[in-house]
């Protein structure tokens, strides 16, 4: 009785261990489908991921070589880095769609300036391609106005400085009788530019040429204009103006006074004189005669025609008396001799 017993507790404990068996084996099975299933999402972003082709070359459209990249992500954290080749390219791939911020850290070229940072924009499967032009280096320009005589240093002058027809800076001449500025470059070598003159300092004639110049990229460049003093006029005393109206004044004797009449005015006056003795005399004897004959009383006035024989008959006694003195005069004179 007690073996039986035995045997069925010894038949239930191995009916128990086999399946305590098979328990862990099943759950060591159920993991292996979960990496697969994992493994299968993992894929999805390399089908959908976008990349970004950068393009570097300066103003004049030469490749730079060297210019380094780096993109950031919209957290700020950086997603790729690059430099570009001989033929001035740069590329990020594998990038999840988003927006990007693109910045710009070297030019790889002592005579370019970098590019100030932008977005870049990624999509599903596609490249974006960006080019980048970096610009020359700006020349500096130091403007210096002097005295043309003295080399003496004068505030207040303005210029203009351009390239070609465009106006690119506008200076004036501080305290110090300088200013200074920059001046961008389109060439590796030397740009051409013009300066002009458009106020002159207080006291001085304005500088009318244009002068040419040349600059480099980030090389210093002066500009000296010079300015000569403004003519002054010299005082009425020193320098006769040639007024006519003021030569009259050195003969005032030639032009005739009321005291002191003219030889113009002198014969017009001999002639008065001589017309108003001349009309005296008739009326004279206008007066005699008029006397010695009174006009009869409603008649018109006498006009002196009755002296007239008178007069005649006066004139030939003179003339008789005259004719005989001068005959007695010339006889006296041949006796004499």
């Amino acid at each position: 009785m007690h073996t039986r017993l035995v045997r069925s507790a010894a038949a239930v404990a191995v009916a128990a261990a086999g399946t305590l068996t098979w328990a862990p084996a099943a759950g060591a099975e159920s993991p292996e489908p979960t990496p697969s299933a994992s493994a299968a999402p993992a894929e999805t972003p390399a089908v959908d991921a976008g990349s970004v082709e950068i393009t570097t070359k300066d103003m004049a459209g030469d490749a730079l070589l060297g210019a380094t990249f780096l993109l950031l992500n919209s957290d700020g954290q950086e997603a790729g880095q690059g430099q570009s080749d001989a033929q001035g390219k740069a590329a990020f791939p594998d990038l999840a769609p988003g927006i990007y911020r693109l910045k710009q850290t070297a030019t790889g070229s002592p005579l370019h300036e970098v590019v100030a940072d932008q977005d870049v924009v990624v999509t599903p499967g596609a490249t974006t391609r960006l080019t980048i032009v970096d610009p020359f280096k700006a020349a500096k320009v130091l403007l210096q106005a002097k005295d043309d005589k003295t080399g003496k240093l004068l505030a207040g002058s303005t210029v203009n400085i351009g390239s070609g027809d465009k106006s690119l800076l506008t200076l004036t001449t501080g305290s110090d009788g300088t200013a200074s500025g920059k001046l961008p470059t389109s060439s590796r070598t030397s740009s051409d530019f013009w300066v002009k003159q458009v106020k002159a300092p207080d006291g001085y004639e304005i500088y009318k040429p244009s002068k040419a110049f040349k600059a480099k990229p980030g090389d210093p460049v002066t500009v000296t204009v010079t300015n000569a003093k403004t003519a002054t006029t010299p005082p009425p005393t020193e320098k006769p103006t040639g007024n006519p109206s003021d030569k009259p004044t050195d003969k005032p004797s030639d032009r005739p006074t009321p005291d002191k009449p003219g030889k113009d005015e002198g014969t017009p006056a001999a002639s008065a004189s001589a017309s108003a003795s001349a009309t005296d005399t008739p009326t004279s004897d206008e007066t005699a005669s008029s006397t010695a004959v009174p006009a009869p009383a409603g008649s018109l006035a006498r006009t002196g025609a009755d002296a007239t024989p008178w007069m005649i008959g006066g004139a030939g006694v003179l003339i008789a008396a005259g004719g005989g003195a001068l005959f007695a005069a010339r006889r006296r004179r041949t006796d004499d001799n």
